[in-house]
């Protein structure tokens, strides 16, 4: 962490002719400096790494980021930007596109404009971003460890999940597990979808009751040291103790679901288009004729967030590299009936898929 990221992402602002990088995205700020603070900017230059913050958060700063130029700040971006900038001699200014609101880049463009500073005001995307998509040898241990967490959640959680219990106490009660096992957050809504609401890829947890012999869609995940998991399982309570099969369609969808993400995990390969990854679980899907019913990606990094680069969608120009982290997440959806995800975290190591996730891929328990 601090300047060894930082001297990475210097000749990548020099290459767009920019005098210095403003970095906003908390997340990024954060990979590059190791500053948690939820207000700053990051100034970025080739002899320069200033962080600017409020007084809430300038004493953490300095602790958490040495190797950064601390500097107290007032008010909007547009109040104190300019006159930094035009201190340091910096007349073309990149920024991230993605984080600053048009309201922030009017009311920086008008007070440049009206104290006539010579700035140049340049948009930039996923210059940050794009190093952070391999991760280092720490950062793969926080998210393994993240993963490790979320792994033995789900297995206390299934001795919970029975007839009778609501949607919403089965999310509360992985939660608090989630907790109890030290994650430091959840990094996304916990989604417990069963029956015909698990057809919902994004479902919020309902006060419905879980049944026997239908389909109950979990999506969890825990955060360690900022780092995330991302996980998915469909299970089904037996209707009979002595009669282990579920539903046939059931068993026959997630049959299928779980025959293209073995497919993929098993080709997909370090130097392939992500477009290419997508297309090698999407086939079986669409062979097995449930293609309209998978409308998501394939999957997406995680890091710092749960949702970053890589992505594997059939339109990603994205190229899957050793040391990227990523979801292979599967899935067929149909309304009114119900819906079956599966979803594993796994790294390119080698040139070759190393799953992280652990847990057992059973339908009924």
């Amino acid at each position: 962490m601090g300047i060894g990221r930082l001297q990475k992402l210097r000749p990548g602002i020099a290459e767009k002719g920019l005098d210095a990088l403003l970095v906003s995205q908390p997340e990024n700020y954060r990979y590059l400096s190791g500053f948690t603070g939820s207000s700053g900017w990051l100034l970025i230059s080739d002899s320069h790494a200033i962080l600017a913050t409020d007084f809430r958060y300038t004493e953490q700063a300095k602790n958490e980021a040495p190797y950064c130029e601390t500097t107290q700040v007032k008010g909007e971006l547009h109040n104190w930007l300019p006159d930094l900038v035009s201190d340091l001699g910096w007349h073309k200014l990149g920024f991230e596109a993605d984080s600053v609101s048009y309201h922030s880049y009017h009311k920086l463009s008008e007070t440049i404009k009206s104290k006539q500073v010579n700035l140049e005001l340049i948009p930039t995307t996923h210059l940050v971003e794009h190093l952070r998509s391999i991760k280092e040898l720490e950062e793969l241990e926080l998210i393994s460890k993240a993963v490790e967490l979320t792994d033995a959640a789900f297995e206390q959680a299934k001795s919970i999940i029975r007839p009778g219990i609501t949607e919403k106490e089965v999310a509360w009660e992985i939660e608090k597990l989630l907790r109890q096992e030290g994650s430091e957050g959840i990094p996304f809504e916990i989604i417990v979808a069963s029956g015909p609401n698990s057809a919902l890829p994004h479902a919020r947890p309902t006060e419905r009751i879980i049944c026997s012999g239908e389909p109950v869609l979990i999506d969890m995940g825990a955060r360690i040291s900022g780092y995330c998991s991302d996980f998915s399982r469909t299970l089904s309570l037996r209707a009979q103790r002595s009669n282990p099969k579920a539903d046939k369609t059931l068993q026959e969808i997630y049959s299928i679901v779980l025959t293209s993400q073995t497919t993929a995990i098993e080709g997909i390969e370090s130097g392939m288009d992500a477009s290419q990854a997508d297309g090698l679980a999407r086939t079986i899907i669409e062979q097995a004729g449930y293609g309209g019913a998978f409308g998501h990606s394939l999957g997406h990094g995680v890091g710092l967030e749960v949702h970053e680069s890589p992505t594997l969608s059939s339109n990603s120009s994205d190229l899957l590299l050793d040391g990227m982290v990523f979801t292979i997440e599967p899935g067929i959806y149909l309304t009114g009936w119900g819906g079956v995800r599966i979803e594993d975290m796994v790294t390119l190591e080698k040139g070759k898929v190393r799953v992280l996730t652990k847990s057992e891929k059973c339908l009924s328990f």
